[in-house]
């Protein structure tokens, strides 16, 4: 009972902050994102009766290069084996379980390593419990696991649904990922983890006195970006896209406790955007709950985009994404 998924992150365009339902991590609005074809986590399961008890192993590229032991945290670890515990009761088994776990990018730096994190770990368990599940049924389950999780597992252009019950919940592709030609080239400026995780800082979002406008605003802001997409209106796209980021950390800003996520290096990327679309390079920024900067910019032009970033000192690494496919079984195993 051993399978192995390897699952994309995502990068909303439309971002989904603050829940109706902290257990059924059920959003306060829908969101639009877009499949990553270069942020990846693989992970496998195994469910057996030769194991005492639930193991948890994050491979970063410390534990990897034999730096230091295991870097999963108690409370990471504590996250996966209530999911499987979720999954075990599906498929109705009571076996402990075996997990392996390798990103190919920071984790805890505003690269949605949760998403990617917890849809790898749905479709690999699910499978590893012998349920086969279609699209759908995993994007619920995956949600539960981690809210934008549930994004990750179609691919292409993906909608969030704003359901008010955990089946009505769930993402969908609206546009395959050979829609467009866009990228998403992300920014490395810092390596270091966030001090206050996503999920935390969700729960007190609706403290800010902004949180009532944004939600009056969402259902026409996300008619409005998948007009845009189908139209691959990239202007449109990109001014949208950086005005939302711009938001979302207004409330985070202003919530309370406040969230300060950036850095030098971020705000340094941020500022420089709008000097590049002077200069006649058309790209716009956004970013998610960390440090670490998404940059939006037309195929024909990374090459552009790379060597501009290679200039700025606090660029560590540079990962360049397409639109991709979404999350999926490999036969290579982990363990």
């Amino acid at each position: 009972m051993k399978a192995t998924a390897i699952a994309p992150s995502n990068i909303a365009f439309v971002k989904y902050w603050g829940k109706k339902d902290e257990i059924l991590r059920l959003p306060l609005h829908g969101s639009i994102s877009m499949t990553l074809s270069n942020l990846l986590t693989t992970t496998t399961v195994e469910f057996s009766s030769d194991f005492k008890k639930d193991q948890v192993t994050l491979l970063t590229s410390e534990v990897r290069a034999g730096l230091r032991q295991d870097h999963t945290s108690e409370v990471s670890a504590d996250r996966v084996i209530k999911h499987l515990d979720r999954i075990k009761k599906m498929a109705n088994i009571n076996l402990k379980a075996k997990v392996v776990s390798n990103n190919n990018f920071p984790i805890g730096t505003g690269l949605s390593s949760s998403a990617s994190g917890f849809a790898a770990l749905t479709l690999a368990a699910t499978k590893a419990a012998g349920l086969n599940l279609s699209e759908r049924e995993l994007s619920i389950v995956a949600r539960q696991g981690a809210g934008s999780a549930c994004r990750s597992i179609p691919g292409g252009f993906v909608e969030w649904l704003d359901g008010n019950t955990s089946e009505s919940s769930y993402a969908k592709q609206i546009f395959p990922p050979n829609h467009w030609k866009i990228a998403d080239v992300v920014a490395i400026v810092s390596e270091g983890k966030k001090e206050v995780p996503t999920s935390i800082g969700q729960k007190t979002a609706q403290t800010s006195p902004f949180m009532k406008l944004r939600l009056s605003r969402m259902k026409g802001k996300n008619r409005k970006v998948k007009e845009l997409i189908k139209n691959r209106d990239f202007k449109g796209l990109g001014e949208l896209t950086e005005q939302e980021a711009l938001e979302l950390h207004t409330i985070m800003l202003t919530q309370y406790p406040p969230l300060i996520y950036w850095t030098p290096g971020t705000l340094k990327i941020m500022k420089l955007t709008s000097h590049w679309r002077k200069e006649g390079l058309p790209v716009y920024f956004t970013i998610n709950t960390g440090q670490d900067i998404h940059l939006i910019v037309e195929q024909k032009n990374v090459s552009k985009l790379k060597s501009k970033l290679k200039q700025i000192k606090e660029v560590k690494n540079i990962i360049v994404n397409f639109p991709g496919e979404g999350t999926r079984l490999s036969k290579t195993h982990l363990f």
